[in-house]
């Protein structure tokens, strides 16, 4: 996969100030607030909203109750980068786009079978593709 390299000043002008303070500030949005919270009977792919790189799919997408959209895994392995996050006073794993590095939110180990992850994302960094 090749990577996406962009000064700030070029993410700024793609995204939202929202997006920009999520995918590149590590911001988070308040719970139910999102575009994509709920769930839905939509099908279809949601991809990171600063380089549509393909991260997680309908089929997997669950009601964690959390408020945040939750994925019990992705959509391919390769399309996210997951990094230990100490911030805040927590151990936490931050779950980023491997193509373009925009955070993307945390996994954590409270999730459904078969994975028992729960991948809580920021609707901000994500885009919804509709399957035709």
């Amino acid at each position: 996969m090749s990577k996406i390299n962009k000064s700030e000043d070029e993410w700024k002008k793609i995204l939202t100030d929202e997006e920009y303070h999520i995918c590149r500030e590590k911001g988070t949005e308040c719970a139910f607030t999102g575009e994509y919270w709920q769930v839905t009977d939509e099908k279809g792919t949601y991809a990171c909203r600063a380089c549509g790189e393909p991260l997680f799919t309908s089929e997997t997408k669950y009601d964690s109750g959390s408020g945040w959209p939750s994925f019990y895994m992705p959509a391919n392995e390769e399309g996210i980068r997951e990094i230990q996050d100490n911030s805040l006073g927590m151990k936490r794993t931050e779950v980023a786009c491997s193509k373009c590095e925009s955070h993307l939110g945390h996994v954590f180990n409270d999730g459904p079978e078969p994975t028992g992850l729960r991948y809580c994302i920021n609707s901000a960094a994500l885009k919804f593709v509709k399957k035709d």
